[in-house]
């Protein structure tokens, strides 16, 4: 593996957290069984959602059963 520093001029210390970072990430794709499923984004689990849409009581709940904001 080569890494190449194309702009600025890192410290030896920023270098190395850069560098630890690639590692473990490195480490854990590698960790990762070639057939298994590919873990599921974050960004599109509908479960990060639950804990703040959920309707409030009141006389327009109603109207908050489905879409957020509205």
């Amino acid at each position: 593996m080569t890494i190449k520093v194309v702009r600025g001029n890192p410290t030896p210390e920023e270098l190395a957290a850069a560098l630890a970072v690639v590692r473990v990430r490195a480490a854990a794709a590698s960790a990762v069984p070639s057939g298994a499923p590919a873990p599921r984004d974050s960004w599109s689990d509908p479960s990060r959602l639950a804990g703040r849409l959920l309707p409030q009581p009141g006389p327009a709940a109603w109207s908050r059963t489905y879409w957020p904001g509205a």
